[in-house]
């Protein structure tokens, strides 16, 4: 009776033992898991548009901030002097672009005035031409005519050649002149520069590194520290190739950061690697050399949460685990890029 306990219970733990094996197979096959995964965000390195002096930070260190807040603000002296230069710049501009305007007035008055006058000596030249015929005229009066009308013709190409060159020199008129542009361009660049001197928040999220204070010196485009945009979170899982047949964009995933252990965050696969971790790397393998080993690599696939909660905060590089429902099968065209 004993032997055949012993017997049934050595059946039962043997069973056991199967259909444990065979649902973590099944379960394995339909939901890969993976621990090796991080969280990530949009991370802005924060970097002045100009050089100069800092005289304010408004903000400290792991601080959180909106969007258009102020973060800290540049010595403006030299920049709002620059702008003074400029709209001076373009006042003279215009008082020039009108000094042309007149002169094309006063060339456009000497070619009437000129036409007039040739118009007059044409018409004396047509009498004298005419007496001299009927003989009350002698011919020294008609040549005198004819050459006042030829002096007046030559006269009213000169005119008309000074109106062309003074059309030349004015070019468009109004804010269509390039001479107004270039200086309304400098002054804008002024203006834009010296805007620049207070530095504001691209994004909501929290301030990271951050060590500047009044009286610190910052170089046009050296970032000085880094804003973690707080509005998009994802996990990078890094899959092995050998899973990857079974996952797609669009499929639903579960996240657990091993920070909060008993909270999970919902997510979505957005879009996987066309490469492997190791194929971008600093040193990438020598998969040619004769001592060569296969390796299963891994390649990252990119998973948004979707449930992001102020009661857990998420930090960018922290370790999380992620499982995919491979069993869900996106619609056609859910997969997007990544955020």
């Amino acid at each position: 009776m004993k032997r055949s306990l012993k017997i049934a219970a050595s059946v039962i733990v043997f069973a056991g033992f199967t259909v444990a094996g065979y649902t973590y197979w099944h379960h394995r096959e339909y939901y890969p898991s993976t621990d090796d995964a991080y969280v990530g965000a949009h991370v802005i390195r924060v970097a002045p548009r100009v050089s100069g002096r800092i005289v304010a930070v408004d903000v400290h260190d792991h601080q959180r901030v909106t969007a258009g807040e102020t973060l800290y603000r540049i010595d403006p002296t030299t920049f709002a002097l620059q702008v003074k230069e400029a709209r001076a710049r373009l006042e003279l501009a215009k008082q020039h672009v009108a000094a042309l305007q007149a002169a094309v007035s006063a060339a456009r008055a000497d070619v009437s005035q000129a036409e007039v006058r040739l118009a007059n000596a044409e018409s004396r030249a047509r009498r004298q031409q005419a007496l001299a015929k009927r003989g009350y005229t002698n011919t020294q009066a008609v040549e005198d005519a004819t050459d006042a009308a030829r002096a007046a013709r030559a006269a009213l190409a000169v005119a008309q050649a000074n109106l062309q060159q003074a059309l030349a020199q004015q070019g468009p008129s109004g804010h269509a002149n390039g001479e107004i542009r270039s200086a309304e361009a400098a002054l804008g660049i002024a203006e834009s520069n010296l805007s620049d001197t207070t530095v504001k928040a691209a994004c909501d999220g929290t301030l990271s590194q951050l060590s500047l204070r009044p009286g610190d010196s910052v170089t046009l485009g050296q970032p000085n520290f880094v804003l973690v945009c707080g509005r998009h979170w994802w996990v990078d899982a890094n899959y092995k190739e050998t899973d990857l047949a079974r996952i797609h964009p669009g499929q639903s995933a579960t996240v657990t950061v091993d920070m909060y252990p008993d909270h999970s965050f919902h997510g979505r696969v957005v879009s996987i690697n066309p490469a492997s971790g190791a194929a971008f790397s600093l040193l990438p393998p020598e998969n040619a050399t004769g001592n060569w080993v296969k390796v299963t690599q891994r390649v990252p696939v990119r998973v948004e949460i979707l449930d992001t909660d102020p009661r857990y905060p998420l930090r960018v590089g922290t370790s999380a685990e992620v499982t995919v429902d491979t069993v869900d099968k996106p619609a056609a065209g859910t997969g997007r890029a990544s955020p």
